[in-house]
């Protein structure tokens, strides 16, 4: 009897590490993949990366010393188009993370419909601890150890966690000077000189917005009754809030890295975000107490969006979760675990590979943009964007509607579908 290959897999994985975001991200791709009936040979081919690289990237220090540094990009899948995904720079980047945020990438790009696989790129180091000149290095290095991977056509990068459009700027210059005439179209989230796309920094935000727009109408709110807490303050939980709170949204806690503030008649958002910047931290912040971030997940609200890091809410607090929308702005936020207690407690999710997919979305505009030269206005951007998060969150809801699952199934269902047919079509080349 032939074996199968999906029951297998699905008991290694079972009773694994809650917080492993790989594992998570194949316990979801499992129970997605019974339920449509997942041919498997499909399933063999789509739950393993194409491609994973591991690189030691040697930089000369300010010191004059050499440092190597370790380095991973890992591109999931090219069956839809080129592989997007961005590069973060963090002290605990291991191979497993970069390997789910790249199979997250792949749905994500397929639950939103534009034309990419995913990919992801990280490296073990501490960004706060290097100077401005160390990091170009690190990056250029990095961008030429990868040249032959990377291109337009092949897998696009983009800034993530501790990176920036000065990192993309660093590796669009670097890949040029190997191609020896400028190639705009190797990164996205640029800066818009170096043609980036207007509307790229608050896209990601401004995404979850839209999303959180329509989730409200399921519970009869309008903005100015429905109460928001984000954890995050930086280029998702800060711009979302901020933009949130200009759409007239009481927000009324927000945090970073070591903890938040709360006020339960909502917060002046403008004013604790330059409050964070100009003090690097929300303690001490008048007219709202500090809270830990434990207790921000926590508290009473109408919609919770988590935009920090991967594990927040899990088997151990999900059941202290008291909200009536979780809009996942972080990747991997939520593990499985926490999901079922969720559902139980009829919490209405609006899945990280939709509610933070903005991001991609909009540097799919860039790299269209870049392509062919031509720029669009920031409201075209904004407007487009709209359009997208809109359609995919009400296909989303239809899906789950259909196969009667919850929302987080529903889009893992809906990327897979998406992906396997592109597969089914193309066929296996050998």
């Amino acid at each position: 009897m032939r074996a199968n290959p999906m029951a297998d897999e699905m008991r290694r994985f079972k009773g694994t590490d809650e917080k492993n975001p790989f594992d998570a991200m194949i316990e979801r791709f499992d129970r997605a993949a019974q339920l449509l009936g997942l041919d498997p040979d499909l399933y063999a081919v789509m739950r393993v990366p194409s491609r994973e690289i591991k690189i030691y990237i040697p930089v000369k220090m300010d010191s004059g010393r050499i440092e190597v540094f370790e380095g991973y990009r890992v591109q999931h899948n090219f069956a839809r188009g080129p592989a997007k995904g961005g590069i973060r720079y963090a002290p605990d980047v291991t191979l497993d993370e970069i390997k789910a945020l790249a199979a997250w990438m792949t749905w994500k790009c397929a639950v939103v419909n534009v034309p990419f696989g995913g990919a992801k790129g990280g490296i073990v180091c501490d960004p706060r601890q290097m100077s401005e000149g160390e990091l170009e290095r690190l990056t250029r290095r990095y961008a030429a150890e990868l040249i032959d991977f990377i291109g337009p056509d092949r897998d696009v990068p983009a800034p993530d966690m501790n990176t920036d459009e000065q990192t993309m700027a660093w590796i669009m210059d670097t890949y040029s000077m190997h191609a020896r005439h400028t190639v705009t179209a190797i990164v996205t989230g640029k800066p818009v000189a170096l043609g980036g796309s207007l509307g790229r920094r608050e896209a990601t935000g401004r995404g979850l917005m839209f999303c959180i727009d329509e989730a409200i109408k399921k519970f009869g709110l309008t903005p100015e009754k429905t109460r928001v807490v984000v954890q995050g303050a930086g280029n998702v939980g800060g711009i979302g809030a901020l933009l949130m709170h200009e759409r007239g949204y009481k927000v009324i806690a927000i945090s970073d890295i070591s903890g938040g503030i709360y006020n339960p008649k909502g917060l002046d958002i403008p004013k604790a975000l330059e409050y964070s910047r100009k003090h690097k931290t929300f303690e001490g912040y008048p007219d709202a107490d500090y809270i830990t971030n434990q207790e921000l997940l926590e508290l009473e609200c109408d919609v919770l969006a988590p935009c920090a890091t991967e594990n927040q809410i899990t088997s151990q607090n999900a059941h202290r979760i008291n909200c009536k929308i979780l809009a996942e702005g972080a990747n991997g936020p939520t593990t499985p675990k926490a999901d079922k207690v969720l559902y139980e407690k009829g919490i209405f999710v609006i899945p990280d590979i939709l509610a933070n997919a903005g991001g991609v979305t909009v540097s799919y505009f860039e790299w269209v943009q870049d392509r062919m030269g031509y720029f669009w206005r920031e409201d075209e951007v904004n407007e487009r964007l709209k359009d997208k998060m809109v359609a995919s969150f009400n296909e989303l809801c239809q899906f789950a509607e259909k196969h009667k699952v919850d929302t987080r199934t529903a889009a893992y269902m809906l990327a897979i579908d998406r992906v396997a047919y592109d597969t089914k079509m193309r066929g296996i080349y050998a």
